[in-house]
């Protein structure tokens, strides 16, 4: 089974940015990838820089002209849910979920991809889980936007971290996600955790230096594969579509670093297989020859998991509104 993630930057428009991701996931197919994790609100644009013209008791006109650049060039899925666990209408949306579905079906590549989702006039900060065979098996929406984030995006349902079973190379697998600082909830993981899942993923826009122990410390907690992916971004590439966007520190001669990547895959045991990739662009990837063996070896002495011997259940009970946190 071959893991991947796809270290990319946003581009200047939605379309752009799709054309960037079928053409990455054609060059991942080539190289037999399995599974390949692009970064938090890779569709739609992480609005680094932004401050959409808010102070506390105050907006501006020049913000709300920002909000409606941006909402124009994040992605309608068709969800007729309120919850946005995916009700999807037929022919509803703007045609991005049917484009992904094409693409994880054409190159038989199994798709996990950051977007912005809108629905109505609210901006939501999610990952979608595209099945080859069966199209758009799974939504997340971020439950807690991190700081300032709070100002242009929703807070999600947390019916939608609901883990999705899927066949991976022969082997049956259970994905679940945790969007950027969702991963410093301890109660989110553990809601992961108790759904028995085997790859968890981490797209993110963080990439401090300590993100990577997070990382490591989440793996070895979930005896879990872990795929963290982030944006490699220089302050001459951020998009141009919101004005304001671009970061003055820089030149198109001499561009700061706005955000250095850091994306990296993790074993069980906390080993680091792959990564951190910093400072460029690009696919990572590794083989994983029997999945279900290295997880279970590795909760032979830490199991978290739905009856697992470290999760204690006749000690603490974990709920989670809405959502059946039984293994899928």
């Amino acid at each position: 089974m071959k893991l991947a993630v796809a270290q990319y930057a946003t581009r200047e428009t939605l379309a752009k940015t799709m054309e960037l991701l079928e053409r990455v996931t054609k060059e991942a197919a080539a190289d037999g990838v399995d599974l390949l994790l692009f970064p938090e609100a890779f569709l739609g644009g992480y609005p680094r820089t932004c401050n959409f013209g808010v102070a506390v008791g105050s907006r501006s006109e020049h913000g709300r002209d920002q909000y409606w650049k941006y909402w124009q060039q994040c992605v309608d899925l068709g969800d007729s849910c309120p919850d946005g666990t995916g009700v999807y209408r037929e022919g509803a949306g703007d045609g991005t979920r049917e484009r992904l579905e094409k693409a994880a079906r054409e190159t038989d590549v199994f798709l996990v991809v950051g977007v912005v989702e809108k629905c109505g006039g609210t901006l939501y900060c999610a990952c979608v889980f595209v099945d080859p065979k069966n199209g758009v098996v799974g939504k997340r929406r971020k439950v807690m936007p991190t700081g300032a984030e709070r100002v242009v995006w929703g807070v999600g349902s947390p019916k939608t971290l609901k883990a999705v079973e899927a066949m991976l190379c022969y082997e049956k697998v259970t994905l679940g996600a945790a969007i950027c600082w969702e991963n410093y909830m301890p109660l989110l993981r553990a809601s992961l955790y108790a759904q028995g899942v085997t790859i968890y993923l981490a797209p993110t826009a963080d990439a401090r230096e300590s993100w990577m122990g997070t990382m490591r410390h989440i793996a070895m907690e979930g005896r879990c594969f872990v795929l963290t992916c982030n944006q490699y971004v220089e302050s001459n590439t951020l998009p141009q579509y919101v004005d304001g966007y671009v970061d003055n520190t820089g030149s198109e001669e001499t561009p700061t670093v706005v955000s250095s990547g850091g994306s990296a895959i993790i074993g069980p045991m906390g080993d680091v297989l792959a990564g951190p990739m910093v400072g460029k662009e690009g696919l990572l990837t590794f083989n994983v020859w029997n999945m279900q063996k290295e997880v279970i070896r590795g909760k032979m002495d830490m199991d978290v998991g739905f009856s697992g011997h470290y999760a204690r259940g006749d000690v603490f009970k974990l709920s989670v509104e809405g959502l059946d946190l039984s293994p899928p």
